[in-house]
């Protein structure tokens, strides 16, 4: 479990293609601090796990189903990435609870700058619009972030593609801390919505196979 609040941008060193997975070599140095193998680290909100590690970096394989439902597949040597330690029992909660398990992949539309502060728009994928409202938590590339906006309705346009779009209001510290500052318009970034409304939605949805002892 994380809270999204980025500890330090690191650098990929390495990808090795492994079959269907990708073995991963983050440069970093912050979150190495007393890490161990086996160890979780939040890698652009995605959640990894530690398998080696130097002075300098880790490593962490990532499988098929990671690089299907993230951005990780199309980093390259080089690539900023957010990283962030697991969230120790009885530490501040100063962001969300963040799970580290990416819902999806969305794109930014454009950068509005304000006096001290920008609003970026992101796609919304149709899929996760529901779990999207003004003012909740939504966790973009592993960083807790506050919507500030949000599309009332998506509809479905050419290609399956969803019109939403939410929007989110960055100020120069988490510009400046984390690989969001970097972004250009059509670049992807992984999201996680706030787990919360998924177990609402689940426990509100009738499910006629339900096993559960009454009376």
């Amino acid at each position: 479990m994380f809270t999204g609040l980025v500890e330090e941008v690191g650098h990929i060193a390495r990808l090795e293609a492994a079959d269907d997975s990708v073995i991963l070599t983050v440069n970093a140095d912050t979150v190495l601090d007393g890490v161990h193998t086996g160890d979780s680290i939040s890698v652009n909100g995605v959640c990894l796990t530690v398998t080696a590690f130097t002075d300098e970096s880790f490593q962490a394989d990532v499988m098929k189903e990671s690089l299907d439902r993230s951005n990780l597949g199309a980093l390259s040597e080089r690539s900023p990435v957010n990283l962030e330690r697991a969230a120790e029992l009885g530490s501040r909660l100063g962001g969300h609870l963040v799970q580290g398990h990416v819902d999806g992949v969305a794109t930014l539309l454009e950068r509005t700058p304000g006096s001290h502060w920008e609003v970026f728009r992101f796609t919304l994928p149709a899929a996760l619009s529901r779990y999207v409202v003004e003012k909740g938590s939504i966790c973009v590339n592993g960083t807790s972030l506050t919507v500030s906006g949000v599309s009332a309705t998506g509809t479905l346009t050419e290609g399956n593609t969803s019109d939403a779009w939410f929007e989110v209001s960055l100020i120069p510290t988490t510009l400046r801390d984390t690989n969001l500052g970097t972004l250009e318009p059509g670049d992807s970034v992984n999201i996680e919505v706030d787990v919360i409304a998924k177990y609402v939605e689940k426990m509100l949805t009738p499910d006629t196979g339900c096993a559960c002892m009454t009376d």
